[in-house]
């Protein structure tokens, strides 16, 4: 049966289909934002993700697993796991070991005094001084004490009225030190500048146990000025010792930071293990380490952490501290588990080091070159993984610049990029595995700003600095620091350049 299709059906069905087509349109604009808004939401979920994974990797951080100092850990110390410690075991037992000498207890001196001790029962007996003469002596014991007293000199200046030789009179004259009507001696001056100093103790305590204990009214104003004293001797000294670390043909170097005068400023160190130079600067990279004035003119091997202000020195030949990277190496292990690259490379470093310990104990003078060739060999191997398991991001067009790269690709990237200054120390056995060298010369100004909080001043900074180079040198060169102050303040430092 035919069907009549009026022009009124026709509008309706075109009408109809417009609209169909508009919402077809609508829902496809829809499902676009949809998918944009997911696509975006995905890039929110990735980036939370890795800065929770961050997050996670900066609250597990510990000295064992990072470049933080043992004094960071607070009382939370991490445990301590065999497989994640820097040393190995040595197979040794615990103490001194065989052969060595000691430090003992022991009778340094003839005794002050003697007393004689008699059975309880010789008290008060009419024999007892007959008894005591026939006894003899069955066993000593002696007690060693310290007693403390002040030594006090009194300078008389003598007058002659008439001198039968030369006729007039004749008036003696002081010793060079002495130039007030009272003044303190320099085994006192010593100690106050090694307690503030060597002590880390702060003038106000030092004030305190002082004045208690020698009952001299000791004021705080004069603990400062015997430290400030104590440096303007040094001035020489200390120009000196920067010359002298300059010169030298290997260089540790760190960094670290304390607080000066409200602010932060960077005490920057170069050393051996004969010398220590201090010095700070409100830069902690190459303008602070230029004020220092030491690498500029270094021209052998420097050690550091990596740092990269230390890269720009290009006159030297570097080497990276090894134990740094061990506890980079663990913090990857603790906290990315998949990655299977960093035991494999943590292993090769510590046979490494075990070679050249061994090859020492040898007197060897290097490695052969097939230990050589074969730990070359691992060691580009070991990077390879490591990059396959953490691929280079690709850069895009949309945005300018450099892809982020992972904590754990800069580690790859910078083993890869400075591999021999990373296995120098198997090829040069003057070069230490680690710089702890430098470490160690660092840590009193840790303990110093830990104890006080703070230096007050650029002044007292500076004075701190001068006296403790001055005495990391004198324990070197195995002075003791009372004694290599005392010598300062009597106008011979440089006692420690023999």
């Amino acid at each position: 049966m035919p069907v009549n299709i009026t022009l009124e059906m026709v509008q309706q069905l075109m009408e109809q289909n417009s609209s169909l087509l508009k919402q077809n349109e609508e829902l496809t604009n829809n499902v676009d934002h949809m998918g944009q808004t997911i696509k975006e939401l995905n890039k929110t979920i990735d980036r939370l993700n890795q800065t929770i994974k961050e997050l996670r990797e900066q609250i597990n951080q510990n000295s064992r697993n990072s470049s933080k100092p043992p004094s960071s850990d607070g009382l939370k110390k991490p445990t301590v796991k065999k497989d994640r410690s820097l040393r190995e075991a040595s197979g040794k037992k615990q103490g001194a070991q065989e052969g060595h000498e000691g430090v003992y207890l022991s009778v340094i001196s003839k005794p002050d005094h003697t007393e004689n001790h008699m059975h309880s029962d010789c008290d008060g007996c009419p024999y007892h001084d007959t008894c005591l003469a026939k006894a003899c002596v069955k066993e000593t014991r002696h007690e060693i004490d310290a007693v403390v007293t002040v030594d006090v000199t009194a300078h008389n200046l003598i007058s002659v009225p008439e001198c039968p030789m030369h006729g007039g009179s004749r008036t003696g004259s002081f010793p060079a030190g002495i130039r007030a009507t009272v003044q303190y001696g320099k085994n006192l001056q010593a100690m106050v500048v090694a307690f503030n100093t060597v002590g880390a103790v702060s003038i106000n305590r030092t004030h305190e146990i002082l004045s208690s204990v020698f009952n001299i009214p000791l004021a705080t104003g004069t603990i400062k000025n015997m430290v400030t004293r104590c440096a303007d001797s040094l001035k020489g000294t200390y120009e000196k010792i920067r010359q002298k670390t300059a010169s030298l043909g290997l260089i540790h170097c760190d960094e670290t930071g304390s607080r000066i005068d409200g602010k932060t400023w960077w005490v920057h160190n170069a050393s051996d293990r004969d010398y220590t130079y201090l010095s700070f600067n409100k830069k902690r990279g190459r303008i602070g380490m230029d004020a220092a004035d030491v690498l500029p003119h270094a021209r052998g091997i420097i050690v550091h952490d990596c740092w990269s202000s230390y890269w720009q020195y290009a006159d030297v030949t570097h080497a990276v501290c090894c134990a740094h990277i061990l506890r980079e190496l663990n913090g990857v292990i603790e906290n990315h588990p998949d990655q299977t690259w960093a035991p494999k490379f943590k292993k090769l470093l510590l046979d490494m080091k075990k070679s050249r310990d061994e090859a020492v104990r040898e007197h060897k003078d290097e490695l052969n070159s097939h230990q050589l060739s074969q730990y070359d060999a691992e060691y580009d191997d070991i990077i390879k993984t490591a990059y396959e398991e953490n691929p280079v991001p690709e850069t895009t067009g949309k945005k300018r610049g450099r892809k982020k790269k992972s904590k754990v690709l800069n580690l790859i990237c910078r083993l890869d990029n400075y591999k021999e200054s990373v296995c120098l120390f198997a090829k040069n056995f003057s070069v230490p595995f680690d710089n702890n060298q430098a470490e160690r010369d660092l840590r009193m100004v840790k303990v110093k700003t830990k104890v006080s909080g703070c230096f007050r001043s650029e002044e007292g900074a500076q004075e701190y600095l001068t006296i403790m180079s001055y005495i990391g040198c004198a324990n070197k060169h195995h002075i003791n620091s009372f004694t290599a102050i005392r010598e300062a303040l009597n106008g011979n430092p440089d006692i420690i350049f023999g």
